[in-house]
């Protein structure tokens, strides 16, 4: 068994996390400011840096013991499937695998984007999730009680936890949905704005930093 420590940037840390699962990692292990990543071997390995013999350990246990539950806003009870722990009282329980796509709930912009969910979307709203990845968002939608949710993402791979389709918001018609929400690169989601505001009169926005360079969100509820 091989490791290899990596430091990607916060913005990167949900892509890395999945290319690595994508590689056939058998494990990561999430330090102050660090991955490490197990392989089987250490040609593997090399893809991501070099290769370090990892030391007799329970690296499954290590690596579940990686991903503890946490609480995000007031609704949510973000965890693993493989966690045991019971749900507080008066909170969801988001379960999702930080081993399917991008995603794993714990990046400021998706925490941001779910806090907003809880104020915009009300019981029975139609939701379209664009760049869905791990579909994180889309369960999220649901457990808040939305009537409809569909995701769509350029990768045919997305999760599809909700009715799903390979595209984006503009192969969907004017007016379709209550509320659009969108975690997507700033340089990605730019273009896509007209898109967003013909789609849905509600917009939740986020993926990219303000003017200070703190993570944001942003909720347009105009026309």
């Amino acid at each position: 068994m091989f490791y290899v420590r990596m430091e990607p940037e916060p913005s990167d840390y949900d892509a890395v996390v999945a290319e690595l699962w994508q590689a056939g990692t058998a494990g990561i292990v999430e330090g102050p400011g660090y991955l490490d990543a197990f392989f089987d071997n250490a040609d593997a390995a090399r893809q991501f840096g070099e290769p370090q013999p990892a030391p007799e350990t329970d690296w499954v246990r290590q690596t579940e013991d990686a991903w503890p539950p946490i609480l995000v806003g007031e609704k949510f009870f973000l965890v693993a499937p493989w966690r045991t722990e019971p749900t507080p009282c008066g909170r969801l329980r988001l379960e999702i695998n930080p081993g399917l796509q991008c995603g794993t709930g714990r990046h400021p912009c998706t925490q941001l984007c779910l806090e907003a969910m809880e104020r915009v979307i009300h019981r029975g709203d139609s939701v379209l999730d664009v760049g869905s990845g791990s579909g994180i968002l889309s369960i999220a939608a649901k457990l808040l009680g939305a009537g409809r949710v569909v995701a769509c993402d350029i990768d045919a791979e997305a999760a599809k936890p909700v009715p799903f389709f390979t595209g984006s918001a503009d192969s969907v018609r004017s007016g379709a949905f209550d509320v659009v929400v969108a975690n997507i690169n700033e340089d990605v989601m730019g273009p896509m704005r007209p898109d967003f505001q013909r789609v849905a009169r509600r917009r939740i926005l986020s993926g990219f930093q303000d003017r200070d360079g703190e993570w944001t969100c942003v909720v347009d509820e105009g026309s």
